[in-house]
C-alpha cells in the first residue's frame, strides 16, 4: 500500500503539522525573549501547488478542465503581530490559534488516512 499516493500525501502532511507544531512552541517559548520574531512555515498548500499533477481522462469524450480551474486564488498568510517594546514579535493568542488549527488538521488527516486504509482492506476482502 505504500504506492498509493494519498497515504505518501498524508505522511508528508503529518510530517509538515509535526514541524509546524515544534516552531509554534518555539514561539511559544520565546515569547518573552527581547527581539525574538514569530516565525512560521510556508503553507502546506504552497508545498502542493509547486507540485504538477496532471489529470488525466479515460474516455475521448470526457472534456479536459482547463488549467484557470485549479488555482482557487488562496489568500496569503498573515505577516503576524507587530513587535513589542522589546521588539518580541509573539502573539500568544495567535499562536493558540496555530497550535488549534494544527491540532484540527492533524485529526483531519488522520481520519482521512483511516477511513482510506479500511476502505482498502474491504476492497481486498
Amino acid at each position: 500500500m505504500s504506492d498509493v499516493y494519498l497515504f505518501q500525501l498524508a505522511s508528508q502532511r503529518t510530517q509538515w503539522l509535526s514541524s509546524r507544531q515544534a516552531l509554534i512552541a518555539s514561539n511559544v517559548a520565546n515569547a518573552n525573549t527581547p527581539g525574538y520574531a514569530a516565525r512560521d512555515m510556508q503553507p502546506f498548500s504552497a508545498a502542493l501547488d509547486a507540485v504538477h499533477v496532471a489529470m488525466t481522462t479515460t474516455n475521448p469524450g470526457h472534456v479536459a478542465p482547463a488549467i484557470d480551474e485549479f488555482d482557487p486564488g488562496r489568500p496569503a498568510e498573515d505577516a503576524g503581530a507587530d513587535a513589542t517594546l522589546s521588539g518580541n514579535s509573539v502573539n500568544l493568542q495567535d499562536q493558540m490559534v496555530k497550535l488549534g488549527d494544527v491540532n484540527r488538521l492533524y485529526q483531519e488527516t488522520t481520519g482521512i488516512k483511516r477511513v482510506f486504509h479500511q476502505m482498502m482492506l474491504s476492497a481486498l476482502k
